[in-house]
């Protein structure tokens, strides 16, 4: 991916809500739309996504010829986008990521990824890829709780990035990630993002939209799936949904 635009605005309903308008409007990108502030901030489901000010909202506008399966798969691109974007602040170390694409800093969650996608006018695919990063600020009431860049940083360092530095970090990480995709298909991504993965080959909840499931997290399949042995030995392959790891859920 060629060096895509900023566009840093000082407030906005929801980056990837201005997305999908711009997508439905003919624009196809490539763009990136970074808000200092969100008032309508989402994540998965519905959920309310917290956006103080001080930390990373941004979306990536693009489109792209591939089916809406394929597509989900930016999702693990962005996954790992943050998490290299992560280790220029914190100790590598610390850095994990929980299926499907919650990036966790020494254990609790510290970005959220949304995609979402439609028709295009152009023939393809215009993809919405959402990311949040706590830089500052880590919000309170969450239900596994949440951390930021702030409460971790390396001690060499003196304070956060400020926004538009993040941004532009995630930009070229997101970058690399996605031209690997493009060039060379998903299991280099998969390889990638796998070797970060945590909770694997453990206890494990799984909320779908009707149904919870428990079982043992026998890892992933080569398009990305969650492998869950339930109790009766069956097997069930979980493509979405609320994943816990662990024997609290």
């Amino acid at each position: 991916m060629t060096p895509v635009p900023l566009v840093i605005l000082d407030e906005i309903d929801s980056t990837n809500a201005e997305a999908r308008r711009l997508a439905e409007a003919g624009e196809a990108g490539p763009r990136w739309i970074v808000a200092r502030r969100q008032t309508a901030g989402r994540g998965r489901r519905g959920r309310k996504w917290e956006s103080d000010q001080g930390n990373l909202a941004a979306t990536l506008l693009v489109t792209t010829p591939k089916s809406a399966a394929e597509a989900a798969q930016a999702t693990f691109v962005a996954a790992l986008a943050v998490a290299d974007l992560l280790d220029v602040f914190v100790s590598p170390a610390l850095v994990s990521i929980k299926w499907p694409n919650d990036v966790l800093l020494d254990g609790v969650k510290v970005s959220g990824i949304l995609v979402e996608s439609g028709a295009h006018a152009n023939g393809d695919l215009w993809l919405a890829v959402g990311i949040g990063v706590n830089l500052a600020h880590a919000p309170e009431g969450t239900e596994r709780g949440a951390t930021s860049i702030a409460a971790r940083l390396r001690a060499d360092l003196a304070y956060v990035p400020p926004i538009e530095a993040a941004a532009e970090i995630l930009a070229e990480t997101f970058a690399v990630w996605w031209g690997r995709w493009q060039t060379l298909g998903f299991e280099p991504v998969l390889d990638a993002w796998t070797s970060r993965l945590t909770g694997l080959n453990g206890p494990c909840t799984a909320r779908l939209d009707n149904e919870t499931l428990e079982g043992l997290a026998e890892g992933v399949e080569p398009d990305g799936a969650l492998r869950l042995r339930l109790a009766d030995g069956s097997v069930r392959l979980i493509s979405a949904g609320d994943v816990f790891f662990g024997k609290a859920a």
